[in-house]
């Protein structure tokens, strides 16, 4: 960053709503089909074919507008948005125009303390959520010489939210899209996935002199489609125009993709002026009215969001706000880990095992939370006796758990069937631990002259001696009291 400056940034989402049939036909929203096998002639464009507003989209809209507390429009009209792209079968868009069904809302989010210059969560505007359809996909042959369209994704329902310019570093726009993508997972409204396209953005950058109102030339980077290369993107953006102020050169209006493999922005087109879409009022469909009353029912049927579940979690266990957020990552995911912790009855342990081994095993076969093979109240069995100190944690994690995993049996039954019931007997560990200071009097002697580093050596012979079946926290104990001794 150029001394001076600042970044700002907005992010556009577009968020594939979960919706049974498309936005305007009843074609099924579905993905994974062979192509062009979800499509009739609505979504067609075909002359004479007439659409029909799903009134599901229109309630998941009203979800996200409460939720975020904005204002739900009493009445917003459709317009016919006119581009001619090869998987825009119509030759126009159908969008909301000016007035849109979601106006002013907010989302908070902790805030980059390094460019703020202060500690402390920030407030971001959200300036619309429009409903929209959206295209058909284009698949290029890797020999560049012919492209395909798939239109099934043509008409698929789209909810558009803008938010305003309130972000000022990649990694506040990194954490306001994971914000927002935790909301609309929470409110099924979506599901997320952004390698298949179902939750994308577009980012917004400029730069202008700390202090002045007026914005720089934005450039805007498009279809950024995981958290990570949003983040990348806006720091490879934010440094380029840093670079171009500080050399006295001009920033020119464009539109840039990013380039992973790279790591770079990459041109694609100039944006001399406001691409002229030639709006006008889509006549097929009435203006979307909108009463009190279904406004009040998606109010009352909210489930608990993500930020305040996160909040709840970070009172009643002690967590990080990083490891609440990522408890909170999908509806399932929080509802196991619940689970697991009123059963366990120790929240901070149920985090460390969901956060640790549970999504280790996830990732490693390529499973959601729904397809893991330990129902939440068996590992709360195993996180009980970790936590009561019936089990060491080694054991746990290396026996005991792989063995649950392929179906051997509780957590209870493994523990018992291996022998690994944890010894917590004093007599037992004092002798360990004499049996070690005795064998080790090079480190021992280190230790009395102040190298406490090398306590960890010791204690690990210990738990080591004891066929890691000693209470390594009563090693750790026992041990220091010797060692405590042996200095007087």
């Amino acid at each position: 960053m150029v001394p001076g400056y600042e970044a700002v940034i907005g992010l556009e989402v577009h968020v594939q709503l979960q919706t049974r049939s498309k936005m305007f036909c009843a074609c099924r929203n579905a993905t994974g089909s062979a192509p062009n096998s979800h499509t009739c002639p609505v979504c067609l464009g075909l002359p004479g074919a007439l659409p029909v507003l799903n009134a599901e989209a229109v309630r998941m809209a009203l979800a996200l507008g409460v939720a975020i507390e904005a204002q739900i429009q009493p009445e917003s009209t459709f317009y016919r948005k006119q581009y001619f792209y090869p998987d825009l079968p119509k030759g126009y868009q159908i969008t909301q125009g000016p007035v849109a069904l979601v106006e002013d809302g907010f989302l908070d989010i902790p805030g980059d303390a390094r460019v703020r210059g202060k500690e402390g969560g920030v407030r971001i505007r959200v300036e619309r959520a429009h409903l929209e359809e959206d295209a058909g996909k284009s698949h290029h042959d890797m020999d560049g010489r012919s492209s395909h369209v798939d239109l099934n994704r043509a008409g698929v329902p789209l909810l558009e939210i803008v938010g305003a310019p309130d972000l000022r570093s990649a990694q506040e726009a990194s954490d306001y899209l994971k914000a927002l993508h935790r909301l609309v997972v929470a409110l099924g409204i979506c599901d997320g996935n952004m390698e298949e396209g179902s939750f994308r953005c577009d980012a917004n950058v400029s730069l202008r002199r700390v202090g002045e109102a007026a914005y720089g030339t934005r450039v805007e980077v498009k279809n950024l489609n995981s958290f990570r290369f949003v983040r990348q993107a806006l720091d490879h953006e934010i440094a380029r125009h840093g670079a171009l102020l500080e050399r006295g050169q001009a920033v020119q209006m464009e539109t840039r993709g990013w380039d992973a493999s790279l790591g770079e922005t990459r041109g694609q087109r100039t944006k001399e002026a406001a691409m002229d879409y030639r709006y006008f009022p889509e006549p097929d469909l009435l203006p979307l009215r909108i009463d009190p009353a279904e406004i009040e029912w998606a109010r009352r049927a909210l489930p608990e969001l993500p930020e305040r579940r996160v909040q709840r979690w970070r009172e009643a266990y002690a967590l990080g706000l990083e490891e609440a957020q990522t408890l909170a990552q999908s509806p399932a995911f929080a509802a196991y880990f619940e689970t697991v912790a009123e059963k366990s009855g120790s929240g901070r342990g149920a985090a460390a095992w969901m956060l640790g081994e549970v999504s280790r095993t996830l990732n490693d076969r390529g499973l959601g939370i729904e397809a893991f093979p330990l129902a939440p109240e068996a590992l709360a069995e195993l996180v009980r006796l970790v936590e009561t100190r019936v089990l060491g944690f080694g054991a746990a994690k290396d026996q005991v758990f792989p063995a649950m995993l392929a179906g051997e049996g509780s957590a209870e039954s493994i523990l018992v069937q291996k022998g690994l019931a944890q010894v917590s007997d004093q007599n037992v560990i004092e002798a360990a631990v004499a049996q070690v200071l005795a064998a080790n009097p090079g480190p021992v002697a280190q230790i009395r002259a102040g190298k406490e580093s090398l306590k960890g050596f010791l204690v690990g012979q210990v738990l080591k001696a004891g066929q890691g079946k000693l209470d390594a926290k009563r090693v750790n104990e026992v041990l220091s009291e010797a060692l405590a001794k042996d200095r007087t």
